[in-house]
């Protein structure tokens, strides 16, 4: 257990924004409940990673995060929930975000613990998608990465997951392979 952990501690260091490489699945986040979360695990599949918020306008869109994850799941999309209090709209305490997104959303998916989206103190991840796609501009943006981990289109807060853009890109996503 330990060389393991040593392992994918390791993934973290040789991610894309630090080996220079083009692949979204060299990244890791820590989990919500702790230990580590690396993309690798979920190479040859489409992913959503949206920044996520309890508090804010969008929040609502959960939801529709939860039905586009167990709706696509089967076909290869994985939803990723990544917290974020950059907008002053989260709870610092992991356990009261993963309590609320369990009790008023039912969350199956994926949830990293809290995370900087934006500015000079952004996750890796979300500084190599935003030079991808654009940056974040509020929560529950999402960026969507093809199965190749080397192709990302972004969607604004205003997008909502099971918009007809949204699920074209995602099916598209799925057909296309690698």
């Amino acid at each position: 257990m330990v060389e393991r952990r040593a392992l994918l501690a390791g993934l973290a260091m040789t991610g894309p924004a630090m080996a220079g490489g083009p692949d979204a699945f060299g990244f890791s986040f820590d989990a919500i409940e702790g230990g580590p979360l690396p993309l690798a695990q979920f190479r040859g599949r489409v992913l959503m990673i949206v920044n996520t918020a309890s508090f804010c306008g969008y929040t609502p869109q959960y939801a529709a995060l939860q039905r586009l994850h167990d709706r696509y799941e089967a076909r290869g999309l994985t939803v990723i929930g990544v917290p974020s209090n950059d907008f002053d709209q989260e709870s610092t305490d992991a356990g009261k975000i993963r309590e609320f997104c369990d009790g008023m959303f039912g969350i199956a998916f994926p949830i990293t613990a809290l995370n900087h989206v934006r500015g000079a103190g952004a996750h890796p991840f979300f500084a190599w998608a935003a030079r991808q796609a654009g940056p974040v501009g509020w929560n529950f943006h999402k960026y969507l990465v093809r199965r190749n981990g080397t192709r990302v289109e972004g969607f604004s807060s205003r997008t909502d997951p099971e918009s007809p853009q949204v699920i074209q890109a995602v099916e598209a996503a799925l057909d296309a392979g690698a």
